[in-house]
């Protein structure tokens, strides 16, 4: 079996899920490792390792999702609940920027006294202040909860923000996009198709968008193969449409479903099989917020390109951690044989298939 696959990806042909399916159970590190490397050598130098330095701004953890894997989220009224003023937002940005970033990526939760319009009125004021800085604001599953207490369809919805001056949504929220998973985990956000729908949107409306992808809960290697394979489609439909695929592990600690973090090597075994299915996505990114120094091995592993982040509630709140020591990072990718240089964001929408 494993020749064939190898010969069906020297050919440029595409894997079946059964074929990956096969390649996670019975193929070694060194050949999964091998397979990713040549699917990544279409794109990129087989010791590519992109990067650049960007914070995820938290604006508010109140959100009524009730997620049973959100260590981060309050509801409404209840203690340690927040919404932060434009004058703290601008603080943190201003962090960053000492850090030397050049990206800020905004995540909140879905709070219910918020509408679009006063997304729009934050991001037109952040544009204007910091004008030299790449922004991805919201991510596809809060715009499509925006979209619905605001009572506008997604066009209208990324209409707003595309004139707001918004260029970028993120695939956040994606965690696994199975409807079993979903039912389980997350019955109050959307379907699946409901989730490809709003992103569809995003994206005639001229804006950018990325894929993402949570692994390490109680899910199957079934339903993360039917992300991957209903994510392929997608990106088949809109001619590669979304920039990026980002997988990161999840973090148990303060959750309601609680359990261990899956090991540093599943992870990157996972990244692997990512890499040699999603052969229509140029970029496989690591995630070193989730997987710190480890991430530098999923470059070996099929991935090109990573964040050296400087804030995130979110994950920090169960149990990531986060170091400034970018220059000890980035050590670890030489001595891996790999070769990390500094990349700009991507600028804009019309960027998206780099």
């Amino acid at each position: 079996m494993i020749s064939t696959i190898s010969n069906k990806l020297s050919d440029k042909k595409r894997i079946t899920v059964d074929e990956a399916t096969w390649l996670y159970n019975h193929a070694t590190n060194d050949q999964l490792s091998m397979l990713a490397t040549t699917v990544k050598c279409r794109f990129h130098q087989q010791d590519a390792a992109t990067h650049l330095i960007m914070a995820i701004v938290n604006y508010t953890n109140v959100c009524i999702a009730k997620c049973d894997y959100c260590a981060f989220y309050r509801l409404p009224g209840e203690e340690g609940a927040y919404l932060n003023d434009f004058e703290t937002v601008c603080r943190k940005i201003d962090e960053l920027l000492g850090h030397g970033g050049t990206l800020l990526s905004f995540n909140g939760g879905f709070h219910p006294n918020l509408r679009l319009d006063d997304y729009a009125k934050l991001f037109s004021a952040i544009h204007a202040r910091y004008p030299g800085i790449a922004f991805y604001e919201l991510t596809v599953a809060e715009f499509m909860f925006l979209c619905k207490v605001s009572k506008k369809s997604y066009a209208e919805g990324a209409a707003q923000l595309a004139a707001a001056g918004t260029a970028w949504i993120t695939g956040g929220g994606a965690e696994v996009l199975e409807e079993g998973f979903r039912k389980r985990h997350s019955p109050l956000k959307y379907t699946v198709e409901d989730y490809y729908t709003a992103q569809q949107a995003i994206l005639d409306a001229g804006m950018g968008s990325t894929a993402t992808m949570t692994i390490g809960f109680d899910e199957t290697l079934k339903e993360r193969l039917a992300h991957l394979d209903r994510l392929r489609k997608f990106q088949d439909d809109t001619d590669g449409g979304l920039t990026s695929f980002l997988c990161w592990t999840f973090k148990p600690d303060n959750t309601p479903i609680g359990g261990e973090e899956i090991s540093t090597d599943a992870y990157l075994r996972w990244i692997a099989i990512c890499r040699i299915f999603l052969d229509n996505f140029t970029h496989i990114r690591a995630s070193v917020l989730t997987q710190n120094n480890n991430a530098m091995r999923a470059l070996t592993m099929g991935a090109d390109d990573f964040d050296l982040p400087t804030e995130d509630e979110v994950t920090q709140s169960a149990g990531a951690t986060i170091s400034h020591d970018f220059g000890h990072i980035l050590d670890h990718a030489r001595d891996l044989g790999l070769n990390p240089k500094r990349r700009a964001p991507f600028s804009d929408a019309n960027q998206r298939k780099r």
